[in-house]
């Protein structure tokens, strides 16, 4: 998305098994108390995401994720003489909303890096305003492989803003990973095709299209669908008339989800799969009993699969946020913790100070960042891109996520 994502969650954190007590205080403008640290210069993290309307059960997983990571660094003080403090705006999941947020964070000069957006869309809007400050951003969700390689992507990758980064993989990888899983593993043939007609969807399904194609499948139908209505029983009908044996769907849980009741409503007993936007436990409660057999895909590993993951399940239960982390909190995390290394980075090359240019600094240092993080190596290739391009299949059973593959999608 979306990035993606992130790391993978667990079966009975994805069914909503996991609910916590609220941890920090916030203030008026979405910030939170990220703890004591060194003293002396404050650094702010921004965080942007949607933290209200449909698609909040992602962002406030990211948002407290990335509050995590500021309360261990100031723990560990990490960065001396530096207290990493996060700042947050709720961009609604709407493009414009995202460009303003990014306005607000370039206008206050104690953000030298924003993590988020979670929609493909917004991020899109937000790049150039934060390219222009030099200001890093680092997205663990974005999946349209655009923001990084430019437009013309398929045929000539060009990188349009050196200030963009993500953790989570793209869609040249994930959309085939799930074509590859439907035609090889789950032996369909006939695929109908839906999206939601925003960046991160129509273009999932694109990629999703062509390498089913590729393997022998047949699209039997395409439609797009208005995410701000939740009644599809036209498209239903389209599908059951089709003879498809799957769908796919590009978009996000709070379509999806309606999609496959009302799908299988109309006769079409028949999966319906999607890429990370799907992966939550709220497509589970909205797609009701008849989603069992619906399949997503999700940048990462699974969590009972990640050693490196067992710390940070360990602290965020500790700190109390009632909201779980969800399919991004690892890779929101890791964001996060990406600029913290890029601040220290920065500081020590600089006799233990910040220095006037601290922003176009941290551009810079973001490049070299590597380390160990909790959703595996981190690091950036020449497009900022994540040089990690694990993924997993998940499928719904008995009311939750269960993860059925892992790997590598090469082409």
């Amino acid at each position: 998305m979306r990035q993606r994502s992130l790391i993978a969650i667990t079966a009975a954190l994805a069914a909503g098994a996991l609910t916590l007590t609220a941890c920090g205080s916030r203030d008026d403008d979405g910030g939170s108390d990220s703890g004591s640290g060194g003293g002396g210069t404050t650094v702010v993290i921004g965080v942007d995401a949607p933290l209200t309307g449909d698609l909040s059960a992602l962002g406030l997983g990211i948002k407290n994720s990335v509050d995590l990571a500021a309360k261990i660094a100031n723990k560990e003080k990490t960065v001396d003489g530096v207290t990493f403090k996060v700042e947050s705006l709720d961009d609604q999941g709407q493009p414009s909303v995202g460009q303003q947020n990014a306005t607000k964070f370039v206008a206050n000069d104690d953000v030298l890096g924003v993590v988020g957006p979670l929609n493909s869309s917004v991020g899109e809007s937000m790049q150039k305003v934060f390219d222009s400050a030099k200001l890093v951003e680092v997205s663990p969700a974005n999946t349209n492989p655009a923001l990084t390689q430019g437009v013309d992507w398929q045929t000539e990758k060009a990188r349009p803003y050196k200030s963009y980064f993500r953790t989570a993989t793209t869609d040249a990888i994930q959309g085939p990973f799930a074509a590859e899983y439907v035609y090889k593993d789950s032996k369909k043939r006939k695929a109908f095709i839906i999206d939601d007609k925003k960046t991160y969807g129509a273009g999932l399904a694109a990629t999703f299209t062509e390498a089913f194609k590729k393997l022998g499948g047949q699209v039997v139908g395409t439609e797009h669908i208005n995410p701000d209505t939740k009644d599809f029983n036209a498209v239903a009908t389209k599908v059951k008339n089709s003879g498809a044996d799957v769908v796919y769907y590009g978009g996000e849980y709070p379509q999806a989800g309606p999609l496959s009741k009302q799908i299988k409503a109309a006769g079409a007993k028949i999966p319906l799969v999607g890429g990370d936007g799907i992966y939550s436990a709220d497509f589970i409660k909205l797609a009701g009993a008849g989603g069992t057999g619906d399949l997503a895909t999700s940048v990462g590993a699974p969590v009972e699969e990640l050693p490196s993951a067992k710390e940070f399940v360990a602290n965020y239960k500790t700190e109390g946020y009632k909201e779980a982390y969800e399919a991004y909190g690892g890779y929101s995390y890791d964001s996060a913790w990406a600029i913290i290394e890029a601040v220290k980075k920065v500081v020590e090359d600089n006799d233990g100070k910040l220095p006037d240019d601290a922003r176009s600094k941290v551009v810079d240092a973001m490049q070299n960042v590597s380390f160990d993080g909790v959703t595996g190596k981190v690091s950036f290739d020449e497009f900022g891109d994540a040089t990690n391009k694990q993924l997993t299949v998940y499928a719904v059973e008995n009311g939750a996520w269960g993860s059925v593959k892992s790997g590598t999608y090469n082409g």
